[in-house]
């Protein structure tokens, strides 16, 4: 999908309208925005990192925005094309709940061996308090990247293995308002 064939492909389309919430129409409209952003048909760490930068101006989002882009790009070829931004997008901003879920335990399993572990948990977390900076008012149990760590896992980590199974996180994410309500903050801007 080079800056030779901007057009979405028909056989594309149909993918995607099935893969995706998004109907036709939306799909063009988002497919000529990325193209004109991104004329190669691929979007690079740099070009995603910088999108990041303006949504988080006041911290230093090159860390989370480098373990969001590593989700987007699926096939791993370090680049993010149309079906997996696109695809990603769906799941972010319209997905339901067990979707949007699924989507974030894949964001923090770092090495894909399917457990979040502390470490993995908390390199996560630590790249979000560096992004937010001084914008969110955590309560004192929570107001390091570590308390926040350590109290996640003793809501979630329920045999207390030290790594959260697919299951244990979806039942307590569910459990937890404030993670919730992280995940809707997409809800709206499509």
């Amino acid at each position: 999908m080079g800056a030779k064939n901007t057009k979405l492909r028909p056989e594309v389309l149909e993918k995607l309208t099935k893969e995706t919430k998004f109907s036709e129409a939306e799909l063009h409209q988002w497919h000529k925005g990325f193209m004109h952003d991104c004329p190669s048909g691929k979007l690079s760490y740099e070009e995603f990192q910088g999108i990041y930068k303006q949504f988080f101006p006041q911290g230093n989002s090159e860390k989370f925005a480098k373990f969001v882009f590593t989700t987007f790009d699926v096939n791993k070829d370090g680049t993010v094309e149309f079906e997996e931004f696109i695809t990603a997008l769906s799941v972010t901003s319209r997905g339901s709940l067990e979707e949007k879920l699924n989507w974030a335990f894949h964001l923090y399993d770092l090495d894909n061996d399917g457990y979040i572990t502390k470490k993995e948990m908390l390199s996560i977390v630590e790249a979000i308090f560096s992004m937010v900076g001084d914008a969110v008012n955590l309560p004192q149990e929570e107001n390091t990247p570590q308390k926040r760590v350590d109290k996640i896992f003793g809501l979630m980590d329920k045999n207390n293995d030290g790594r959260l199974t697919v299951e244990e996180f979806l039942i307590g994410a569910k459990g937890d308002q404030s993670i919730v309500q992280a995940l809707s903050v997409y809800d709206g801007l499509v």
